[in-house]
């Protein structure tokens, strides 16, 4: 984890200090702020990796996965998921989250979230030793799909609790 990172993961914890409040929240929304730029940068490294250029061109494109595109595309996405679990869902798996609007969109969202990280670490565990060779080609190119639909998933689902978070 980035010394980054490791100091916005420490600023949540509790304080009576009002002044500590409001600077608790401005990290928290640096860190929201953060999370989603990173978010962004999966979606626009999958559809490099995916060869998804534009709708228009979609049908005339060809396209191949390099090892180390699929590489670089992990370590984002890893880096994503980790950012979310350890600076923003922790505090909430841990229960220390004393909002009740927050903990009822967390009760709600959550377990879903996890069932994504879970799917995204999978991903990358799978792909970590990939050469290019057809079998793993072909079974790239069917785990894409199941990849793409569930990165859209874990956005929808994040930003209901983001939202939630910043109120």
């Amino acid at each position: 984890m980035s010394v980054q990172a490791e100091a916005n993961t420490a600023s949540f914890e509790p304080n009576g200090d009002s002044a500590a409040g409001v600077d608790r929240r401005a990290r928290l929304h640096n860190t929201i702020e953060s999370l989603v730029k990173l978010r962004q940068e999966v979606v626009v490294s999958y559809c490099q990796l995916a060869g998804v250029s534009s709708f228009a061109a979609r049908d005339i494109e060809t396209h191949q996965v390099e090892a180390d595109q699929l590489r670089r595309f992990c370590q984002i996405m890893v880096d994503y998921t980790a950012m979310g679990h350890f600076e923003v869902y922790q505090r909430i798996i841990e229960g220390k989250e004393r909002r009740r609007a927050v903990k009822e969109v967390a009760a709600e969202v959550y377990p879903a979230i996890a069932e994504t990280t879970d799917f995204l670490v999978d991903f990358n565990d799978k792909y970590d030793a990939f050469d290019g060779t057809g079998d793993d080609v072909h079974m790239l190119s069917g785990d894409l799909s199941r990849l793409g639909e569930v990165i859209a998933v874990r956005g929808e689902l994040e930003d209901q609790l983001l939202s939630a978070l910043e109120k």
